[in-house]
């Protein structure tokens, strides 16, 4: 399935993409068309109780509902990028309501991995076995991708699809090629940046997104039309054709925003839609337990 929707939430059909020649700084986008809020200076770090935690030698972190609101198997979110900045308050409403319908919230910071799988895949390793042994966290959590942090879960999900309840992203990347590009990510995976794009049928997910098709793995994505940082053709659109040429297309939703960039728009963060399917596919994972 895919959806559209403009900047006021108004559903509108899904057409042609079209790239903007423009160059838009990463953390600013266009003039809001009809209304809507764009913050004005990129936000710090999100600010609500955490606990600390070391998981293959990198810091980690998980939020925890109120203690009458936990489960057994506790449904979670595995949320990425996990860094010094991110989680922020940006996304602070949309944190605050996962832990009001009982969902926890974990991540490892891995630096710029982007995705490369001897990084990635160790750091979730731990972060998951952690969680599950010691925590009672359930087996199966929701993925949850912000920009870069779509090659981190996509990444994941790719190598451990039966470990995976669902997957949400907020202008997530799954394609080196358009973000970061082939130069700056190849130091991330030890490879100079003509065997990565040797190695790119291997390790770059948007080639193998037909895995998560054909695993039966529900999806929802919110971009915007004009991002020229994370373009949608070449991500999200992609995994959209993907699901569509192993009929699966009702698995995946695509919520696309008119007129909005790579930007801190609200409307990427207060999204109901994207909300309530992660809040329901963690809580499936935990009911597989």
């Amino acid at each position: 399935m895919r959806v559209c929707y403009d900047a006021n939430f108004t559903m509108c059909s899904f057409s042609l993409i079209h790239r903007l020649s423009v160059a838009l700084a990463l953390v600013m986008g266009p003039a809001l068309p009809l209304g809507g809020r764009l913050l004005a200076q990129a936000p710090g770090a999100l600010d609500l109780p955490r606990e600390a935690l070391t998981v293959a030698e990198r810091p980690a972190f998980m939020m925890l509902p109120a203690p009458e609101k936990r489960s057994t198997p506790q449904p979670w979110v595995l949320y990425a990028p996990t860094l010094p900045a991110y989680p922020d308050e940006a996304e602070r409403w949309m944190h605050e309501q996962f832990l009001d319908a009982g969902i926890a919230v974990a991540g490892v910071d891995i630096g710029e991995a982007y995705g490369a799988p001897e990084r990635t895949h160790r750091a979730f390793a731990a972060l998951h076995d952690e969680l599950v042994s010691k925590h009672g966290f359930a087996a199966r959590p929701c993925l949850l991708g912000r920009s870069r942090g779509g090659l981190w879960v996509s990444s994941w999900a790719l190598a451990h699809p039966e470990k995976v309840a669902g997957l949400a992203g907020i202008y997530p990347v799954f394609d080196l090629r358009s973000y970061p590009n082939l130069e700056t990510a190849a130091p991330a995976y030890g490879l100079s940046p003509a065997e990565l794009e040797a190695r790119l049928p291997e390790l770059n997910p948007v080639a193998r997104l037909a895995r998560l098709a054909r695993a039966r793995l529900p999806v929802l994505l919110i971009s915007g039309d004009q991002d020229t940082v994370v373009p949608l053709e070449a991500n999200g659109a992609e995994l959209v054709r993907h699901y569509e040429a192993e009929e699966v297309r009702d698995l995946v939703t695509l919520i696309i925003l008119k007129g909005q960039g790579h930007s801190f728009y609200e409307g990427f963060f207060k999204s109901r839609e994207l909300v309530d399917f992660t809040i329901a596919r963690a809580r499936a994972g935990a009911a597989r337990d």
